[in-house]
């Protein structure tokens, strides 16, 4: 736990292996417990407190309730999954959270079907390969943000009352596990680094990136990205907040990143026809 940033990354992703299910690590706490009381050991049981002290320094800060209200505007970003069955479902479920910005990654063949189920309710979009971008306020300046070989990246200025919001949405390449290969994450991190130089290029201001990254916030491999910014979840949320799979998570790998922005509160949404959770955040311009 201590020394995960030590596990060397160059053959395999080890590290990032590690780093990506890290929180589980804690599994070996009631496991280790559970061996001295069955040895009866009270030397045991003590050295037992070693790794629940550094879990905990690691990751209790996250069970606190760290929610608040107030705020100006509400982000929601969600992986819709291009092989949804019922995008329409997915995208009133989404609608009706309320948010005032609403980013969609993975759209696919169903994007017209997003544009005309969304349009009531936010006037204002912007599409680029299969990243998309819905908002109550004007969106001007967008473009693509080049991070693979196909579109899977966007820029946008949000026109809101209190001003201008940049807001990126991004869908990192995906990862496999192989026996052979180890955890292939070689496309997804160098999309993250052209990524984490498009974030660099931008003046600074209120930026807001979202999206699903494929990989968790403590994943080394993605410094490019979350170096730059804070994640909303970790200063604004109650819990994990895993969102992926939907049906059992076991990661946090969809993300509301910010900066010069302040998060008032962070959460997941219902499971929608996806294989990932919605991930929203109230934020204070």
């Amino acid at each position: 736990m201590l020394f995960h940033a030590h596990i060397p990354n160059q053959v395999g992703h080890l590290g990032s292996l590690v780093e990506t299910f890290l929180l589980w690590t804690g599994l070996a706490v009631p496991t280790l417990l559970l061996c001295a009381l069955v040895r009866r050991s009270a030397t045991a049981a003590v050295a037992v407190v070693l790794p629940a002290l550094t879990w905990c320094s690691l990751f209790g800060g996250t069970l606190l309730d760290k929610r608040a209200d107030g705020g100006d505007l509400t982000v929601v970003s969600h992986n819709v999954n291009e092989h949804n069955p019922h995008p329409a479902h997915t995208a009133r479920a989404l609608a009706a959270s309320g948010a005032d910005v609403l980013a969609l990654e993975e759209l696919g063949s169903a994007t017209a079907e997003y544009e005309r189920t969304l349009a009531a309710t936010y006037p204002y979009h912007v599409v680029r390969g299969t990243v998309g971008l819905w908002s109550g306020y004007p969106i001007d300046a967008s473009r693509t943000v080049d991070i693979a070989p196909w579109p899977r990246a966007l820029r946008a200025t949000v026109r809101t009352p209190k001003g201008p919001v940049t807001v990126f949405v991004a869908h990192l390449l995906s990862v496999r596990f192989t026996p052979f290969s180890g955890f292939a994450t070689t496309a997804r991190d160098a999309a993250a680094h052209r990524l984490g130089d498009a974030l660099r290029a931008e003046p600074a201001g209120r930026t807001v990136l979202v999206g699903d990254f494929n990989g968790t916030f403590e994943d080394r491999a993605l410094s490019a990205v979350t170096s730059r910014l804070r994640s909303a979840q970790s200063e604004a949320g109650a819990g994990f907040g895993l969102t992926w799979p939907a049906s059992l998570p076991v990661a946090r790998i969809d993300h509301i990143l910010v900066r010069g922005v302040d998060p008032r509160a962070s959460w997941t949404l219902p499971a929608t026809d996806s294989d990932h959770l919605p991930v929203a955040a109230t934020l204070r311009l």
